[in-house]
């Protein structure tokens, strides 16, 4: 086998080949941020890995939560501390790890008094002591305790609130980050800096049976074939006949799929529960900080979160039965969500106000004595089928790295427990202290600001030193090779031509919509913006991967229809093709 150095490359025709090639210890099925979490950690730890995801990377759940990396003020109150111990522990490690993409972000929790009052004052002697156990769990790690503020103050915050029944409220601290680029960069991470095989677009058809193959260098070792079909650049398929010696089922909401394939029933364990999120333009709500907003009548909260010129406003939490490959944003979803931020603040957003909108699906662990789904624990579960396949299931966003780690550990402890694998790899996981593809150089790429090269402005050298980290040097070069590249590819974000031509260079971007939902989140900040330039973001697209002009229509084609599903399925009008006046 090849070694992690010979092996360093993130391209989908390099990992085609290593894939049809080579022989692993542990092919992982499902490329969110789970199934790259052990991606990493198997190869980290020496085994040979290999990693196959039937769409893009983060293209499920992974690149439709709040974006938020977090302890989870609300399961304290429902009990659960060790889950929000946990949860801080790695929001510490994950600030540590990858300081280019997960920044601490202040939140605001206010308290609103009165005759219908969102929280009433009565229970605000309770959320102070939530806010000491909170940093008692582990807020504190990050060097700044929560504090109480006055309305006046909550007020310069979010001058927006409701001042007739504000009260004095409360600060406290988490961190954000972008879940896709995060998924992204782990993947990359155990690609190029520990050798493992890594390729989206390639579905699991077929599981074999352990046995049904016997060439292996450790002897002692039974194989099984997992038969995989991958799309092509030209959009045809071919069929590969993967050897390996274990497998590991990190497929999120579709893992009873998976388990299927292998245990030959659907053993019915996964309860989904769909979340949705709205963006608004920043200047309708003007919040310099996140904030947490209880819903009138409800026993749930929303956030509300700037994002440079906008606000995202989410979660909801609510059971869901449909089909899980394209949860969609309802208009009573949009419903909900506007009428929770129109209980808190004075100047009332509508539909019209909704520039962009994500629906993603939790895989909540299904319990036999659950209620509603924002009762369910965020606990994650890890399990072995009779024929050995590893299923990693349930978890958050911000626990993946644990979650990963015990998937591994399990995977060692019940089924690679040969002699000959355990005297060559790690027992242990090496993930707590493992930095991230450009964690390294984050803190130079920064000092670039200070005197911008090419024309560009400190802002747009900043937002790429934030995407990238020290790997931004690379976007620089595409655009001092060709100054056109530093251009936006939408008017009032700022994503640049050059970071198109480097996801599809370096990222495996193979569609318009892996470049404007995952590889940019313009989708997500202005949807109807983001169609407005499929075109010429597929021109770009075509240049590199050989498109002929068919091709490139269509995939224009394909996004539009997406873009304008979505908009339809919540009953929303076209929007502005331009922000507001920002923060």
């Amino acid at each position: 086998m090849s070694s992690p150095a010979a092996a360093a490359a993130f391209t989908r025709d390099h990992a085609l080949h290593r894939l049809r090639e080579e022989t692993f210890d542990v092919v992982v099925i499902g490329g969110g941020i789970t199934g790259v979490g052990c991606a990493l950690d198997a190869a980290s730890r020496g085994l040979r890995t290999a990693l196959v995801e039937r769409d893009d990377f983060a293209s499920g759940t992974s690149s439709k939560s709040s974006k938020l990396v977090h302890g989870g003020l609300r399961y304290l109150q429902q009990g659960d501390i060790r889950l929000v111990y946990e949860a801080l522990a790695e929001r510490q490690r994950l600030r540590h790890n990858a300081p280019h993409l997960v920044h601490l972000l202040p939140f605001l929790l206010p308290v609103f008094g009165g005759k219908g009052g969102v929280i009433p004052k009565k229970l605000a002697r309770a959320l102070g002591s939530a806010m000491w156990m909170y940093d008692l769990t582990g807020g504190a790690r990050i060097g700044k305790l929560h504090k109480r503020i006055s309305a006046d103050e909550a007020l310069a915050h979010m001058p927006t609130l409701r001042r007739d029944r504000l009260a004095s409220s409360y600060l406290y601290y988490d961190a954000e980050a972008d879940d896709a680029r995060l998924t992204l960069t782990v993947a990359r991470t155990a690609a190029l800096d520990h050798g493992a095989v890594i390729l989206n677009r390639t579905r699991v058809t077929a599981i074999g049976a352990p046995g049904d193959h016997t060439w292996f260098a450790d002897h002692d070792v039974p194989l099984r074939l997992v038969e995989v079909e991958a799309t092509l650049a030209d959009g045809s398929t071919t069929t590969v006949e993967v050897r390996t010696a274990s497998i590991i089922n990190a497929a999120g909401v579709w893992v009873d799929e998976i388990r299927h394939l292998d245990e030959g029933v659907d053993p019915d364990s996964i309860r989904p529960a769909k979340g949705i999120h709205i963006t608004v333009p920043w200047d309708k709500v003007r919040n310099d900080i996140a904030a947490v907003i209880p819903v009138p009548g409800d026993k749930r909260s929303v956030f509300v979160v700037p994002w440079g010129d906008f606000t995202f406003i989410g979660t909801t939490d609510t059971d869901y039965d449909g089909p899980v490959d394209d949860p969609q944003c309802t208009s009573d979803d949009i419903d909900y969500l506007l009428r929770a931020i129109n209980g808190a603040v004075v100047e009332p957003l509508d539909r019209n106000d909704v520039l962009g909108t994500w629906a993603g699906l939790r895989p909540l662990v299904k319990q036999t004595d659950s209620g509603r789904t924002a009762d369910l624990s965020r606990r994650h579960q890890v399990v072995h089928s009779a024929s050995g396949v590893v299923t990693v299931s349930g978890g958050k966003l911000t626990t993946y790295r644990e979650m990963a780690a015990d998937a591994i550990d399990h995977l060692l402890a019940h089924v690679l427990t040969s002699s000959s694998i355990r005297s060559r790899v790690r027992r242990r996981t090496r993930t707590k202290r493992l930095r991230l593809r450009g964690a390294a150089g984050y803190d130079e790429a920064l000092a670039v600001a200070a005197a911008p090269p090419f024309g560009l402005d400190a802002d747009t050298v900043t937002h790429l030193a934030d995407r990238f980290g020290g790997e931004a040097g690379q976007v620089l070069g595409l655009i001092a090779s060709d100054p056109g590249l530093g251009s936006p590819i939408i008017h009032g974000l700022p994503y640049l031509a050059a970071e198109v031509v480097h996801a599809v260079r370096h990222e495996m971007a193979v569609t318009v919509d892996d470049v404007l939902s995952r590889r940019t989140r313009a989708r997500l900040q202005l949807r109807d913006a983001s169609a407005e330039a499929a075109g010429a973001v597929a021109e770009l697209m075509a240049a590199e991967l050989g498109w002929d002009a068919a091709h490139r229509d269509a995939e224009v084609s394909s996004y539009l229809a997406s873009v304008a599903a979505e908009r339809t399925s919540a009953d929303l009008p076209v929007t502005a093709l331009t922000p507001g006046s920002g923060s």
